[in-house]
């Protein structure tokens, strides 16, 4: 059943600026985001390096602390034009903080825990001082300095913890994570200002490179390894998994999630670009990351169960994906899709029996899984999908 609201026009007063007449993603913001993929796959493997609870938990920290850069660089170019005069400089000052904070990674709880402090620390000043002194807004200049405390006490925390090891270390990351983090939901959200079609194109295509960091992380894993039926079958399911992950996201949900960020206006815009973009699309981006661990790790031993811990890598993250794209769609429409829900309890339950079965066993269920939903949603809303992928609709269908 299609949604009254499928296909209704936006009234007047809740358009801002028409979606083919935003600015859109430049060259420069595409460039920018090559130092980010090669941080992602720094990430991966400092997980793959120490296949561990502990090692997982740390690379998701360093993950977080790294989404948490780009998301400010994305906030930033959605206001300011990066192309622009200094700005530029700026930017490719930042690209090389930014290269620094990815080859510190492997290090990150070791030796190079305080060049990765400093690194991360130049990389958000950068970001607030172009963003203050970028801007021609008072309100937006006020909103920049606003982040500054809670930066600055994040990369001071992330400095200490280098003085640390073990869980210590551990909790001072979580401190000055949760520092930074916050500094958006205590602040002043309504002198924020959001371009509906870039930023939400924006993180489209940063989803678009964690999937291909997937692909290239599946890569590696079959370096040196003898090209027999059992690892060719494992990458070609890897990368069809890949591809259900794309269709899930920028079938109808990516467009739907744009459509109704442009209807919203002022602070209530910017709440949501936050929540559902900066927030919620780190378990997106975390998920991916970690189905190319498990893919990596399946593909050396395709014969052999995984780990539990790998097991819950391979399956537990399309689940954490899937879990994601819920709470995205809850937080624009208010609507929860409960076979993406079902889906994803099948996963973790999947990543639980891991262990029992073959490794290359486990990667095909999960990709059975995944097809079967792409499938049952494509077929089952096939009118309401087409409705919303060529007229453009506020609510996606009910289901």
């Amino acid at each position: 059943m299609v949604s009254a609201t499928v296909g209704e026009a936006v009234p007047d007063d809740q358009r801002d600026i028409a979606p083919d007449s935003e600015q859109r993603v430049t060259p420069l913001e595409l460039f920018f985001d090559l130092v980010f993929v090669f941080a992602i796959t720094q990430v991966t493997q400092f997980m793959a390096d120490d296949p561990t609870w502990a090692g997982m938990a740390r690379g998701g920290l360093v993950l977080a602390a790294v989404w948490w850069a780009w998301v400010s660089y994305a906030w930033l170019t959605n206001t300011i034009n990066p192309e622009e005069g200094a700005a530029r400089l700026v930017v490719f000052a930042a690209m090389g903080a930014m290269l620094v904070v990815a080859l510190a990674i492997p290090g990150a709880f070791g030796d190079d825990a305080l060049l990765f402090a400093i690194a991360y620390a130049v990389v958000r000043a950068l970001h607030i001082l172009l963003y203050a002194y970028g801007s021609k807004d008072v309100d937006i200049k006020q909103a920049a300095f606003s982040l500054a405390p809670p930066a600055a006490v994040g990369a001071a925390l992330l400095g200490a913890a280098a003085g640390f090891d073990g869980a210590t270390q551990g909790l001072l990351w979580v401190a000055a994570l949760t520092v930074d983090y916050l500094g958006p939901v205590f602040g002043d959200m309504s002198r924020w200002r959001v371009s509906p079609g870039h930023f939400a194109e924006r993180h489209g295509l940063i989803v678009i490179v964690a999937l291909g960091e997937s692909i290239v992380a599946l890569g590696l894993g079959a370096a040196g390894i003898p090209l027999t039926s059992g690892p060719i079958l494992a990458a070609l399911l890897g990368v069809g998994l890949a591809a259900g992950l794309w269709w899930a996201y920028f079938d109808v949900v990516a467009l739907v999630a744009e459509r109704r960020l442009q209807m919203r206006q002022g602070v209530e815009r910017n709440r949501q670009a936050r929540d559902a973009y900066s927030y919620l699309h780190l378990p997106m981006i975390a998920g991916i990351v970690l189905l190319a661990l498990g893919v990596k790790k399946t593909l050396a031993h395709v014969d052999d169960p995984l780990k539990l811990e790998m097991a819950a890598a391979l399956s537990g993250g399309v689940a954490l994906y899937l879990l994601a794209h819920v709470a995205f769609r809850l937080r624009n429409t208010g609507t929860l899709s409960r076979r993406r829900v079902v889906v994803s309890l099948a996963l973790l339950v999947l990543a639980g029996l891991g262990p029992g079965v073959a490794a290359l066993v486990q990667l095909a269920l999960t990709a059975a899984l995944v097809a079967g939903l792409i499938a049952y949603e494509a077929i089952r809303f096939a009118d309401a999908r087409d409705e919303v992928r060529h007229r453009g609709v506020a609510t996606p269908p009910r289901r």
